[in-house]
């Protein structure tokens, strides 16, 4: 690479990237939450329109187990990125950095994993229109299709997981090294 294309110091772009995984993975942590949502919101309302013997799909019991798991696994992770973005506001730059690492790359597993299983449910919600690119289950059938591209980007689920608990275990050694 031609030196006047050179951006800091040579040798020194793996550093670089490293101080952006956590801004990086926060952004895929609101991607993935935004988009599980969205899956839950189309099958929302998709189970009040459709019909099935006799009724809508909403006054099905099982309909509303689903949209309720979902639901509630959107909302943690809401706010478990609404703690993260705080405290990303709120600590400096080093102290983020090291703070946060772990939890970061925990939530982005999170995310991404509660992103794939709201694809599936709204997918079983929608039934055969999921497997279609236009009409009802259009957004279901594109959410459900780029899931897999929200999982790998920023690490794998093994990798931030166990750097999650890496992560964890440099922090209980610094607080008993304390005592």
């Amino acid at each position: 690479m031609p030196v006047e294309n050179l951006i800091g110091s040579a040798n020194e772009g793996f550093k670089y990237i490293m101080h952006n995984f956590n801004h990086e993975r926060w952004g895929f942590v609101i991607q993935a939450n935004r988009f599980a949502r969205v899956c839950y919101e189309e099958a929302f309302k998709y189970a009040h329109r459709r019909r099935t013997f006799g009724k809508s799909l909403i006054e099905h019991p099982v309909i509303r187990h689903k949209l309720a798991e979902m639901i509630r696994q959107i909302e943690s992770t809401h706010y478990l990125l609404e703690t993260l973005t705080y405290q990303m506001n709120t600590m400096s730059k080093q102290q983020a950095a090291k703070a946060l690492a772990g939890i970061t790359a925990l939530a982005k597993v999170q995310s991404t994993k509660v992103f794939e299983f709201c694809a599936r449910e709204a997918a079983q919600v929608f039934g055969g229109a999921s497997y279609t690119r236009g009409g009802q289950g259009e957004k279901v059938e594109r959410l459900y299709r780029d899931v897999r591209a929200y999982a790998i980007p920023g690490g794998s689920e093994e990798i931030l997981l166990d750097l999650g608990v890496r992560q964890a275990m440099k922090q209980y050694q610094t607080a008993l090294s304390r005592l």
